[in-house]
């Protein structure tokens, strides 16, 4: 005899393979300060080594947390925020290439790296017929995703550079303009009808500029209206910070807020 589907059905429904976060305002604290700590933890290394040295560290790091990423059976907190931190470093070795050594300047580094995100988006749509995180799933989707994850860390730091050097704001000002969009976006989600699978991607690409501005207001010279304060003692203070938001802020599996969510047990 079939059992009418209600609330005992929704508590034995199975907890999401999704491998990607809840998005919840947790979510974009802790990615605020991982891309800041990746800031601040990038210009460490490259500053210990050396460029190309921190480059190949940074690469290596990347591929092999994405690859443990892709081959693990469900979502693991640290294992996701260690790469998402892992392509911000990468990220931002790859935009003072595309900066400076391409000789293209921040204005041509960040269009040719917009150009490669969007790409990298619109591949991702027309293989699977989605960009929502709901869909990180697969080791497909995961490739896409982290494909994805990469350029917009390293096309958010070209921005940030672009902010705060080449519009004479600074590092305060940028993280302004950056945290001033953010608000924009977050009242688009609220009052809006525009996709939130869009208004997702927005809010991820802004971050990244803000957490570099901030990065550079914590650890630049004081002459640059920054904090002056050491690489390695504000990395230590934001992986503190993201490790007490683990602690305060249990993170779990979820679905993208465009799409429904799944009960779990």
């Amino acid at each position: 005899m079939k059992v009418p589907c209600g609330v005992e059905c929704e508590r034995e429904m199975p907890e999401s393979f999704n491998k990607v976060p809840e998005v919840t305002l947790a979510f974009w604290i802790i990615k605020i300060a991982a891309t800041t700590l990746g800031e601040t933890g990038g210009d460490t290394v490259t500053m210990t080594l050396d460029w190309v040295a921190g480059t190949a560290l940074f690469l290596a790091a990347l591929v092999l947390l994405v690859c443990l990423q892709i081959i693990a059976k469900k979502f693991h907190p640290f294992l996701y925020w260690a790469t998402i931190i892992a392509s911000t470093t990468f990220g931002m070795t790859m935009a003072d290439f595309a900066d400076r050594s391409l000789g293209v300047g921040y204005t041509g580094g960040s269009s040719i790296l917009l150009f490669c995100l969007l790409a990298t988006l619109g591949l991702w749509y027309l293989s699977l017929g989605s960009i929502s995180v709901d869909t990180v799933s697969t080791p497909k989707a995961e490739v896409f995703y982290w494909a994805a994850i990469t350029f917009s860390q390293t096309l958010g730091t070209a921005l940030g550079d672009w902010m705060a050097d080449s519009t004479g704001l600074g590092y305060e000002g940028g993280a302004l303009v950056f945290g001033a969009a953010l608000a924009v976006v977050a009242a688009a989600y609220f009052r809006t009808g525009i996709s939130r699978v869009t208004l997702f991607w927005a809010a991820f690409i802004l971050t990244r500029p803000l957490g570099a501005t901030v990065g550079d207001f914590l650890d630049k010279p004081r002459n640059h209206g920054s904090l002056a304060l050491s690489r390695p003692l504000a990395s230590a203070i934001l992986a503190a910070f993201i490790l007490g938001c683990f602690l305060i802020f249990p993170q779990r599996a979820g679905a993208h807020p465009d799409q429904p969510g799944i009960v779990r047990k």
